[in-house]
């Protein structure tokens, strides 16, 4: 039977040890067993089982409703799954209004002759309805769906390289 320890399982799905040390915690991953030292030790079904989370979590799902799927005897599996979808969905008719807009901001912007900047951005989110909140969502979105896009878009906006990475980092939530 072939088994992982925690650092193993850990690098196998690009996580850190830190996470599965949580998941743990929760209840969410608990190891199959410990070693003669007390190590977790981690076995194949865990592995299929943390594979599950990682798919889950790849939607968006928070992990409360993954450990309430994930649970013996399944759990609501298509009720959650369709009012995530049901949620992207939303978000996507909110972020295509707010496209809409930006849009016809940035043309009446360039009618006026005015170059976009980070002030001018931030003005036209502001503008848009979008709050720090809804700015860190658009953010996020952009650095999960297209990183490279994101940077090069940032440094249109004349932004410093060294702001950039850290709007990166914030918007992956490190």
């Amino acid at each position: 039977m072939q088994t992982y320890s925690i650092s193993k399982l850990a690098r196998a799905f690009g996580l850190s040890r830190a996470t599965l040390l949580y998941y743990d915690r929760i209840g969410l991953l608990p190891p199959s067993g410990r070693s003669g030292s007390g190590y977790r030790i981690y076995t194949a079904k865990d592995h299929r089982r943390l594979e599950k989370i990682c798919r889950f979590r790849e939607t968006g799902l928070p992990l409360a409703e993954i450990r309430r799927m994930t649970a013996a005897g399944g759990g609501p599996f298509a009720a959650i799954l369709k009012r995530r979808m049901n949620e992207i969905g939303g978000q996507i008719v909110e972020l295509k209004k707010q496209q809409r807009l930006l849009a016809a901001m940035l043309r009446r912007a360039g009618e006026e002759g005015s170059v976009v900047d980070k002030a001018l951005w931030v003005k036209l989110l502001r503008k848009a309805g979008m709050d720090d909140a809804g700015m860190a969502r658009w953010h996020a979105e952009f650095e999960r769906h297209a990183p490279e896009g994101h940077h090069a878009f940032l440094a249109s906006l004349g932004i410093a390289e060294a702001e950039i990475q850290n709007i990166r980092q914030w918007a992956e939530g490190k």
